[in-house]
């Protein structure tokens, strides 16, 4: 595995045309600052225009926290900016935020609070431990929270789930049994099989006819933005550009046991 070492806030490898961005700042809860904000940013160009990177997994190191948003130790970064210029600081965060339609598979432990969701309300399959937990801290420091609960909306987590974890703050923790009901996970692991189970979901993509799955993820995602009539449209166009030339297989030679019953 080829691992990069120029990061300071996270770490980066890529292998068997999987790329492996893991969150850094354990002593930190891995909230993220200026310099991982950058860093994650340069990451997200490198598994977009890197054709042998097929999937990314996103996770973070340390037992106790996912990510917990921002880190304000050092005050706002971008606060000198003037107010009309000012950007969201959590928007170089999510990878379709640039453009990256190789799908994302995160993989939570332990917390995931307020700004965490920028990465998770970006990425394609989520997953969880089961001591993981998911909550708001906005609302006990008197702050607005919008962004980050509007990206769950358009993800499809329901209106009043998306309410009550704005509204009550880091006092009520959603479970990960909970957020399995709401739909901000699809599987929940025990906390060991946690990053295994996310590198066999990645490594079965991966295995993937590429411009399949890239066609697939831009075109569900693009969806979002557009009336049903335009995204069926769209949606046509993407099959016809992307099912064209060589590289299919015959899908029998890919059936396997279903998971599922």
């Amino acid at each position: 595995m080829a691992a990069e070492d120029c990061f300071t806030t996270i770490e980066f490898e890529v292998a068997d045309h999987i790329a492996t961005i893991t969150l850094n700042r354990p002593d930190r809860l891995n909230c993220f600052n200026e310099a991982m904000a950058d860093e994650i940013a340069a990451v997200w160009a490198r598994v977009r225009d890197d054709d042998d990177i097929h999937v990314a997994v996103l996770r973070a190191n340390g037992d106790r926290a996912f990510c917990t948003g921002v880190d304000l130790s050092a005050g706002a970064w971008w606060s000198h900016l003037n107010t009309w210029n000012q950007e969201d600081p959590g928007i170089q965060l999510g990878p379709k935020q640039h453009r990256v339609w190789k799908p994302v598979v995160c993989a939570v432990q332990g917390m995931a609070a307020g700004g965490a969701m920028y990465f998770i309300n970006e990425s394609d399959i989520v997953i969880c431990s089961s001591d993981a937990t998911f909550f708001d801290p906005h609302a006990n420091g008197g702050i607005v929270s919008a962004l980050e609960p509007i990206g769950m909306l358009n993800r499809g987590i329901p209106l009043g789930e998306v309410l009550r974890w704005a509204l009550l703050g880091s006092d009520e923790r959603m479970t990960a049994q909970s957020a399995l009901r709401a739909g901000i996970v699809t599987e929940v692991t025990e906390p060991g099989e946690l990053r295994a189970r996310a590198h066999q979901l990645a490594t079965e993509i991966a295995a993937r006819r590429p411009e399949a799955i890239q066609g697939t993820v831009r075109a569900i995602w693009e969806s979002l933005d557009m009336t049903p009539t335009t995204a069926m449209r769209n949606g046509l166009s993407y099959t016809q550009i992307g099912n064209q030339g060589e590289g299919r297989t015959d899908s029998r030679k890919n059936k396997r046991e279903p998971r599922f019953r």
